[in-house]
């Protein structure tokens, strides 16, 4: 064979189909997937979808689908092997001689996957028999059942005795397993100076590490007695494993990513082995965990194919804490639009198997729903028990700040890091307006109070630095906090706090009412500027079901399979709370029944008042930053004129209320 399944399977890896295919089709995302227009047929609605987690591409006009070496095959009509070799240059990887020595190399592969099969029905047939009641014991008290134990396949390496130094050895030759495949599998320990190999794993529960097809590649291997020099042990490299390359319990994770009664699951990250099993075992099946390293570059990879945004979940401790810290690091340079981690620490003192037998599903799932953004890890970390008293030192943290953005390689993700931090600060800093006039801000000076961050990295905690209590609160005010009630209440200052538009909810119920809307203004709806969380989430609900929909010129059928889309997939209740947010019924082009003409009307001036009013928030924090920085009649001036323009915006919102003429509002209501 030329091209080894590994290599292959490395290629798919290393190219997301959206990145090849991105190089001929303008591809928008739509929910997990990405839509575009065929690029085998001339078409003006997108039909083109493209899936980097189930690795295909679906073609609906022309029925076509296939994976990476498929769509170059059929879009550059070169052979099989010419697919691979550009798309291999196009990885930066070297292509595999084609050689006798290549074939017999991959034979070799084969007969080392046959041998760690061997060796793993092995630990599995001595932790069932009389040897391994011990090995049992310690799993039961984990509550790790006989079933689970199946599952995961898990063993035990004997070793009690001298004369169980080799066992597996024993057992294995007498197989015809060579003593050099053994080695060359990590299962003896061999060299130089030990005269005769002996078996690696002894006195250990055995826990099979498996690829992304589900063979045995490597063994973890946890000790019963307390006086080893390492309680956990893994596999060496060896031409089967790469520990970098690789997450414990890949395959069943990835297949419950993509399964139908698991798509909405969370891919969760966690530190160990029983703790992935725990974690299934609570009804998270997509959860896997590095394998004996901190996570790494190509682990990155493999869980960014998974999932847009894994969640790692790391215990609630300064090694959790600064677990978390180093993984945000690594995946900063790496984040592309739309790829980015989640962050959950655990309550102090448990890890996942603790909390599981203690509090369950539900105990594990507050932690979850608490995880937070990389964006606020990052800047919790960098303002976390910090003293800001003197302009030098605010001055070096936005030099940090700064340095952070720019190690985004991607430009879109860092141009919005660089913007996201910078709110942040000028939040935090903002100077405190003085009774009786603008100017005297109140930093502290070198006697000044040390800052503490509002909201550290802590179990439970949701947030970066949150705004200060409003102007006239009767809470007391501390030095940094926004500098007017308009600003703080505001949905770009309140952020997740932010309550529900009714402008977002009047945009979003119109596209479901009106999915035909998605034709003529998919681009512009994603990417439009939402404030709160829920409407960011079931705009993506309607962009998936809009991509899962497909072209018809039926607009009743078009809007019965969206709604019955969202409401298969959980978007039910949030959609009632939209229908909430609606005060009156008065804004015709948002009902169903509404005519196209006032649908149109109704569209365009509330995207136009939702940009108008984003933009002036906006200047309005500009404007407020610049009085306090200097308090001259013309910064005072213009913040009168932005907040005199907001009002205006607010004033002309409830002109969408008279549009509806042609639905026969007047006749309706007379």
């Amino acid at each position: 064979m030329r091209f080894t399944p590994e290599f292959l399977e490395e290629l798919r890896a290393r190219l997301p189909v959206s990145d090849v295919v991105g190089r001929r089709v303008k591809l928008k995302r739509a929910g997990r997937e990405f839509k575009g227009l065929s690029p085998f047929q001339q078409e003006k609605t997108p039909s083109f979808t493209v899936n980097d987690q189930k690795q295909f591409y679906h073609d609906f006009s022309t029925g076509k689908h296939g994976n990476i070496f498929d769509f170059v095959m059929e879009t550059e009509g070169v052979s099989f092997v010419e697919a691979v070799e550009r798309l291999a240059s196009m990885a930066g990887m070297p292509i595999p001689a084609a050689t006798p020595d290549a074939a017999r190399h991959e034979q070799r592969r084969r007969t080392l996957h046959d041998v760690m099969e061997l060796a793993a029905k092995f630990f599995a047939d001595t932790l069932a028999s009389r040897h391994g009641a011990r090995a049992r014991g310690y799993l039961a008290d984990r509550a790790i059942s006989p079933a689970v134990q199946l599952q995961f396949r898990i063993g035990y390496a004997p070793g009690e005795r001298f004369d169980d130094r080799f066992a597996l050895k024993e057992h294995l030759g007498a197989q015809g397993v060579s003593v050099e495949d053994m080695v060359e599998t990590g299962l003896l320990i061999a060299g130089d100076d030990i005269p005769v190999p002996y078996d690696r794993f002894r006195d250990r529960v055995m826990f099979p590490i498996t690829d992304a097809r589900g063979r045995v590649i490597a063994f973890g291997g946890r000790a019963l007695q307390k006086d080893v020099p390492a309680k956990y042990l893994n596999s060496p490299e060896t031409p089967l494993f790469h520990k970098g390359d690789n997450l414990y319990n890949l395959a069943t994770a990835r297949q419950a990513m993509h399964s139908a009664q698991n798509n909405t699951a969370p891919l969760v990250v966690v530190e160990g082995y029983v703790d992935v099993i725990a974690m299934v075992g609570a009804g998270f099946p997509a959860s896997v965990a590095p394998l004996g390293t901190a996570l790494t570059e190509n682990q990155l990879a493999l869980l960014w194919k998974m999932a847009d945004e894994p969640i790692l979940c790391f215990d609630g401790d300064k090694a959790g804490q600064k677990a978390a810290y180093r993984a945000a690091d690594l995946a900063l340079p790496h984040l592309k639009p739309g790829k980015s981690l989640r962050f959950a620490l655990l309550p102090e003192g448990q890890d996942p198997d603790d909390l599981a037998r203690s509090g369950g599903r539900a105990a594990i799932e507050d932690v979850i729903g608490a995880a937070r953004g990389l964006a606020d890890v990052i800047w919790s970390r960098e303002i976390e028990g910090g003293n800001f008293a003197t302009p030098e030192r605010r001055a070096a943290l936005e030099a940090r700040i700064n340095e952070l953005s720019n190690a985004v390689r991607d430009e879109v993700v860092r141009r919005y890091y660089r913007q996201d931090l910078v709110e942040r600060l000028h939040r935090t800093f903002a100077p405190e307006p003085v009774r009786g006039g603008y100017g005297r801000s109140n930093f502290g000076g070198e006697s000044g109070r040390r800052f503490q961050p509002r909201a550290p990295f802590s179990p439970g905690g949701r947030g970066g630095a949150r705004p200060g209590p409003a102007l006239g609160s009767s809470l007391p005010r501390g030095p940094y906090q926004a500098v007017s009630p308009h600003l703080a209440n505001s949905p770009i200052m309140r952020g997740q706090r932010s309550m529900l538009s009714r402008r977002e909810a009047l945009i979003l119920l119109s596209l479901i009412n009106h999915p035909w809307l998605l034709h003529d203004h998919l681009e512009e709806v994603a990417a439009l500027e939402l404030a709160h969380p829920d409407a960011i989430k079931l705009r993506a609900g309607i962009l998936a079901a809009f991509a899962q929909s497909g072209a018809t010129d039926d607009e009743d059928a078009e809007r019965a399979r969206i709604r019955g889309w969202l409401d298969k997939n959980g978007y039910t209740e949030q959609i009632q709370r939209f229908e909430r947010a609606i005060t009156t019924l008065a804004v015709w082009g948002s009902q169903p029944g509404a005519a196209r003409e006032d649908v149109l009307s109704t569209w365009h001036q509330l995207i136009s008042l939702h940009r108008q009013w984003h933009s002036l928030l906006r200047e309005l924090n500009d404007a407020e930053l610049a009085l306090g920085a200097d308090p001259s009649e013309s910064h005072l001036t213009w913040l009168r004129d932005v907040k005199a323009r907001l009002s205006e915006v607010d004033g002309t919102e409830a002109l969408i209320e008279g549009f509806g003429e042609s639905s026969g509002r007047f006749q309706r209501s007379v």
